[in-house]
């Protein structure tokens, strides 16, 4: 099992995937971070997909939780190649997909840090993807479905822990609904109140 410390007291299953949902700017991304901290803390590996902010930078937010040198912690960065540096220099720390639209890349990408993981003997992995709203700005609902399908059973097939963030006030209500279907669980965030957590 996962726990969800330290905003839940809730455990999930191995292989859990969980959407978290809210406006922008309440907290989904930190939330993550925390999860994936405390996971860190406790020996499971850690893998940030990032299409917003560059490698660097979430590796410098990380270590605002927690050390974690030596530990495995990785970042597969969608940014920095799509703002136009071309060969920023893959580290056993990150590693870089072209740009959000290039799904099979970060699929690619996030099997290899699974795989180098694996190879250490660490079995238990959380993954978080930050966001799922960027892909749908390049791509169209049902390439993300797709991809997401592949995504999310990949984690499973892994017994890892999957946490996705989603701008909720970004989609309609079909677009919503039909992301939803992939995932275990939904986390809601808003700005004013605790987050609240639905498992299926």
């Amino acid at each position: 099992m996962y726990d969800l410390r330290p905003h839940f007291e809730e455990e999930v299953e191995l292989g859990t995937n969980l959407l978290l949902t809210g406006p922008p700017l309440s907290g989904k991304r930190s939330l993550m971070l925390d999860m994936l901290a405390d996971g860190t803390d406790a020996g499971d590996g850690a893998i940030v997909v990032t299409t917003k902010d560059g490698g660097e930078r979430v590796l410098k937010d990380y270590a605002k939780r927690t050390p974690y040198e030596g530990k495995p912690v990785a970042v597969v960065d969608c940014v920095t190649r799509q703002q136009g540096v071309s060969d920023p220099g893959e580290s056993d720390r990150i590693k870089y997909a072209s740009s959000p639209v290039d799904m099979t890349g970060i699929g690619i990408k996030l099997s290899e840090f699974l795989q180098a993981f694996s190879d250490r003997g660490i079995d238990r992995n959380r993954v978080m993807v930050h966001s799922l709203s960027t892909l749908l700005m390049y791509s169209d609902l049902q390439t993300v479905f797709r991809f997401l399908h592949v995504f999310t059973g990949r984690i499973q097939s892994v017994n890892g822990l999957g946490l996705f963030s989603i701008d909720s006030t970004a989609h309609d209500d079909q677009a919503m609904n039909t992301i939803k279907q992939l995932f275990d669980g939904v986390i809601t965030l808003s700005e004013d109140s605790e987050p609240e957590i639905r498992l299926a």
